[in-house]
């Protein structure tokens, strides 16, 4: 069999490539070794960095604006408005996420991380005349409910009034509640910084302000999937009358993903880290259940790999290669993570191409 429709359509591999530059490398090592294949690269997102990068790609027009960071500094957001849909998309981790830090998180960093500049961002986007404004969850370093984003805004009141009669979407890349042990304290702090004591009292705090959420929506919105996204910016959002949607889905949309899935031989993905969170709402997941409803094989390309070979198949994937064991070590597939995964793509293919001549 030659000559297959290979579908390319990675997340972000962590800090160290965006999904843009994994699909190039991925395409350039298939291609490679599989020159025959029709590639179709479609980037994807789940609402975390990268989220942005997707849709600065299609009609909207990249801006940029000054925030205030996670902690005391000042940076420069970018974000896309597409005038013609009056629609502004924010990638929170623009504002707030992990790498704003400028250097590894500790417990400090945990309980001083705020998501003002989100709330900044969201200001502008209605200044521009936003009336519908997506807000990509994901990567960020901060654990404070959304409470700086609201503050940003003018307050519980003021910020509810802001946004009346914008359309509000909350893209999430995880299902996490708030609050209890599978919260955004409990579960995302330790990835922030934070120490059990830490954890304990972002605990309190965000318990403390989820009732003000709550009053501001007139519901629990503190117990609804998707709250606990980026360290609680998914509850304040849905107090402020979002609509929680899948940013994995959100992006497929954008991207015509299903369009290209429907037309696919094979499909190619990728992320940073293979393990049971990639099937709860990420780009892996979304995929693999596309994949299966098709009778697609789906291969995933990862930065490591942590889920044995039953959790695979349930999950619909076909087959899974780590790149820190094709490097030989996790310091090299980092150093050189385009090289390495374009590599893996390439050996994979050949493989692949094995298979067919057995057959």
């Amino acid at each position: 069999m030659t000559g297959l429709r290979v579908l390319i359509a990675p997340d972000c591999f962590g800090d160290t490539l965006t999904a843009a530059q994994a699909a190039r490398a991925i395409a350039a090592g298939w291609r490679a070794a599989r020159p025959d294949d029709r590639l179709i690269l479609a980037p994807q997102s789940d609402g975390g960095p990268g989220f942005l990068e997707v849709f600065a790609a299609g009609s909207g027009t990249l801006r940029r604006t000054p925030v205030r960071g996670p902690l005391a500094d000042l940076r420069t957001a970018a974000w896309v408005y597409d005038a013609d849909s009056r629609t502004g998309y924010i990638e929170s981790a623009q504002a707030c996420g992990l790498a704003a830090l400028d250097g590894p998180p500790t417990p400090q960093t945990a309980l001083a991380a705020h998501s003002g500049g989100v709330g900044e961002l969201i200001g502008a986007a209605l200044a521009a005349g936003a009336r519908r404004i997506v807000v990509g969850l994901g990567g960020s370093c901060c654990t404070d409910g959304g409470r700086a984003m609201i503050d940003a805004l003018g307050g519980p009141v003021a910020a509810a009034a802001a946004l009346t009669g914008v359309e509000l979407i909350a893209a999430t890349d995880v299902e996490h509640r708030l609050l209890g042990p599978m919260g955004a304290a409990a579960v995302f702090g330790p990835q922030k910084g934070a120490d059990p004591a830490t954890v304990a009292l972002l605990e309190r705090r965000l318990r403390d302000w989820s009732a003000v959420l709550d009053r501001l929506a007139g519901t629990p919105v503190s117990e609804q999937a998707g709250s606990g996204a980026a360290g609680g910016l998914g509850a304040a959002l849905l107090a402020l009358g979002a609509r929680r949607e899948s940013g994995a889905a959100v992006i497929a949309e954008h991207t015509g993903l299903h369009e290209n899935l429907a037309a696919a031989d094979l499909i190619i993905t990728g992320e940073g880290r293979l393990d049971d969170q990639s099937l709860h709402g990420k780009v892996i997941g979304t995929l693999g259940g596309a994949a299966r409803a098709r009778h697609v094989p789906l291969i995933a390309l990862v930065g490591q790999l942590e889920l044995d070979d039953a959790a695979l198949a349930a999950a619909g994937i076909a087959a899974a290669a780590a790149l820190a064991d094709y490097a030989g070590s996790t310091e090299l597939a980092i150093a050189d993570a385009a090289g390495q995964l374009q590599g893996l793509a390439a050996r994979t293919a050949a493989d692949l191409g094995h298979l067919e001549d057995r057959e």
